[in-house]
């Protein structure tokens, strides 16, 4: 239902289509894959696994076995923590200590060989000077060397940064790690064995903790007197298996589109939104509804009322567009998700008068920039008061304010221009005016510009609201 010199049509209902959040299904197939997984399940153990793993609970299998029966899958081992064994004696410990040295000094001697040797073939191969020619054959003996004494010790010798030796390695899908049998491997001095790795997961994987999460497990075990590893341990030896998933049935919210709009000219890109005003007594407000015009700034319609409807927002969006003689087609109205904005009222008048519609993203208020952005200069004016004694004093204030935007306020966005002169395309000639004052400043004394003519602030030419981010060149 439209209102203003607009002729009513047959209401149509509302052409958006809005996702709505859904919750995980499993489809017959799915079921069918996870129960026949659960019949190849033999220790106690691969039903918590699979429960993990396909993000279920021991109750979604109860369900679909008195459907059809079957059970669940396994994997994971892991490790568990104990202690270590001293020597018994100084000097034992002393004779194991130069045990160890001469052992690590032999490693460093033979490293030491393959490296020199590696050096020498390159020398002779390449030269000094064709070392960045001819990358690939650098490259082949990093990875050949690496294999043999390790990422660091290889790119130090051949001087080679490890970040290019990692860059060169993802691009041939060449994996360093692990080593080979019978290499040299660091392990973390702390880290579980894979004994250890193996009990932690069983127990994680068992009947009894299948429905717990790492955490309750973990402090069971510690009422019952048991450690067996830290949470964190405990959730990166599962992830490691693929067993951490969401299994709660919660809502999985649709993904909205970033809204991309632009603007070259006036009446092209409308943004508009409603804030509360202050009334007289807590608890009590008006409302301000205001259309702004992103690339002028230049406020079109506006009205202070004591609620918030949409046939209030169907009348100011009606108004403005007779004042402003918009074309059907011309004109994309944007506005953020309130419950006025999506109103089939307002939905309905925009489709009758041929104007496109755009929302922002659910809780990002970077999506509507302009509207946000003319409240903060209404709420921060020295003159804004805290509260309003009634409609009426709300309404003349906003009439004082908004004639002072659009007429007296040099706005920073549209070079310093009011947003009424940018809006009737003035801004041209009020900028060659400005020029014509610098341009005489500068001839009577040139001195003070270190003798370069002074230029005004550029016009705008776009009003962007979510600009696309331009990819870099390569260098």
């Amino acid at each position: 239902m439209a209102t203003g010199p607009f002729p009513a049509e047959a209401q149509r209902p509302d052409p958006e289509v809005v996702p709505t959040a859904k919750r995980r299904t499993f489809s017959k197939a799915e079921k069918l894959r996870i129960l026949a997984a659960a019949d190849a399940c033999v220790a106690p153990g691969d039903i918590g696994a699979l429960l993990r793993r396909e993000g279920i609970y021991s109750s979604h299998l109860a369900t679909w076995r008195k459907q059809r029966q079957l059970a669940g899958e396994a994997q994971l081992m892991e490790r568990k923590r104990g202690p270590k064994v001293d020597p018994a004696a100084a000097q034992d410990r002393r004779v194991l200590e130069l045990e160890k040295e001469v052992e690590r000094l032999r490693d460093k001697l033979v490293k030491a060989d393959l490296i020199i040797d590696v050096q020498k073939k390159l020398s002779i191969l390449l030269g000094e000077h064709q070392r960045h020619a001819r990358r690939a054959e650098v490259m082949s003996a990093a990875i050949s060397l690496a294999e043999k004494v390790g990422v660091a010790t290889a790119c130090r010798a051949l001087r080679l940064p490890r970040s290019a030796l990692y860059r060169d390695r993802a691009a041939r899908h060449v994996c360093l790690l692990p080593s080979p049998a019978g290499a040299s491997t660091r392990r973390p001095p702390l880290a579980l064995s894979q004994h250890e790795r193996r009990v932690v997961l069983d127990v994680l994987n068992s009947p009894r903790f299948a429905n717990c999460a790492p955490a309750a497990i973990h402090a069971q075990l510690l009422d019952e007197g048991r450690y067996l590893a830290s949470v964190r341990t405990m959730y990166r030896l599962l992830q490691g298996c693929a067993a951490v998933r969401e299994r709660r049935n919660q809502l999985a919210h649709p993904e909205y589109a970033k809204p991309e709009l632009l603007a070259v000219m006036p009446n092209q890109v409308w943004s508009w939104d409603i804030t509360k005003l202050k009334g007289p007594v807590r608890g009590t407000c008006f409302h301000l509804y205001v259309i702004l015009d992103i690339f002028s700034r230049y406020v079109v319609g506006w009205m202070v009322a004591e609620q918030e409807t949409a046939e209030l927002a169907e009348q100011l969006i009606a108004d403005s567009a007779t004042k402003e003689s918009i074309a059907p087609g011309a004109l994309t109205l944007h506005a953020d998700r309130g419950s006025s904005m999506r109103s089939k009222p307002v939905a309905t008048l925009l489709v009758d008068l041929g104007i496109a519609k755009s929302h922002s993203r659910p809780y990002v208020s970077d999506d509507n920039p302009y509207s946000e952005a003319q409240f903060k200069t209404l709420k921060y004016q020295p003159g804004f008061p805290s509260r309003f004694g009634s409609l009426a004093d709300a309404r003349a204030h906003c009439a004082t304010f908004f004639v002072w935007y659009n007429q007296q306020h040099r706005h920073s966005g549209i070079g310093m221009m009011t947003p009424q002169s940018v809006h009737t395309g003035r801004a041209a000639e009020v900028r060659k005016q400005r020029q014509a004052t610098l341009e005489s400043a500068f001839r009577r004394t040139p001195n003070r510009f270190k003798n370069r003519l002074p230029q005004p602030q550029k016009l705008p030419t776009a009003a962007w609201i979510n600009p696309p981010i331009m990819e870099k060149k390569a260098a």
